[in-house]
C-alpha cells in the first residue's frame, strides 16, 4: 500500500509533468500527450510515468522519442519545483489504457451478441416435460376418505 507522501509526491509529479507538457516542448515530434498515472517507489527515488498519446503508431513511436530526450531537462524542472532533496528519476512507459478499453468493448459486443441469440432460443424454446415440474400434495377423491 502507498504512503501518503508517496501518493501525494505521485500526484505532485504528474500535475507538474502534465504542465509542463501543456507549455509544449521544442521538440516537434511530440504528439497529444496525457499523463495517466505516475508511480514513485517506497524510497521516492524512481517514478515510473505512465502516458497515453491520441494518434496513430507513428504518432506514439515520435512521442516516445520525443518524452526519452526531454526525460532530463523534464526531471530537473519536476525537481526545482518539488523542493526535495533527491529529484526522482522519471521513465516513461506508454499506458496499454486504450488497448485494454478497446479489447473490453469487444469482450461486451460479443457478450450482448451471445445473449440475444440465447434470448431468441428461449423465445421460441417449449418445456421438456410439465410446464410446472414441482410435486403437489394428491388431491383426495370423495370415495377415498
Amino acid at each position: 500500500m502507498a504512503s501518503e507522501r508517496q501518493a501525494r509526491m505521485s500526484d505532485r509529479i504528474r500535475v507538474l509533468i502534465a504542465e509542463r507538457l501543456e507549455k509544449g516542448l521544442r521538440d516537434p515530434r511530440l504528439g497529444f500527450v496525457t499523463i495517466t498515472d505516475v508511480r514513485v517507489t517506497g524510497d521516492l527515488q524512481h517514478a515510473s510515468v505512465f502516458y497515453t498519446v491520441y494518434g496513430d503508431d507513428q504518432a506514439r513511436a515520435d512521442s516516445a522519442a520525443a518524452l526519452k530526450a526531454a526525460t532530463g531537462m523534464i526531471r530537473s524542472e519536476v525537481g526545482k519545483q518539488l523542493g526535495v532533496r533527491l529529484t526522482p528519476s522519471l521513465e516513461f512507459i506508454p499506458d496499454a489504457l486504450p488497448e485494454n478499453a478497446g479489447h473490453i468493448a469487444d469482450l461486451l459486443r460479443e457478450a450482448r451478441e451471445r445473449d440475444q441469440a440465447v434470448a431468441g432460443l428461449a423465445s421460441t424454446a417449449s418445456y421438456a416435460g410439465e410446464a410446472d415440474p414441482y410435486v403437489k400434495p394428491r388431491e383426495l377423491d370423495a370415495d377415498e376418505d
